[in-house]
């Protein structure tokens, strides 16, 4: 079903919403190891919610 899988694109997207804001406030804190941690995690999981949005695009779409 798209609508699952829009959900499951944005919950992908919330996991890097989340470690963005953690790397920010460790950034915020000086201690920029931590910061820099959760600043690749959130990398990470931007990319995978950029391959979830694209993949819910394309359901979608292939349903109209």
């Amino acid at each position: 079903m798209p609508s699952q899988a829009h959900t499951k694109a944005a919950e992908h997207h919330e996991s890097a919403a989340k470690s963005h804001r953690a790397a920010a406030e460790f950034h915020g804190k000086n201690d920029h190891m931590k910061g820099s941690e959760h600043a690749m995690e959130a990398q990470k999981h931007s990319k995978v919610a950029s391959g979830a949005t694209e993949a819910a695009h394309s359901k979608s779409s292939s349903q109209k």
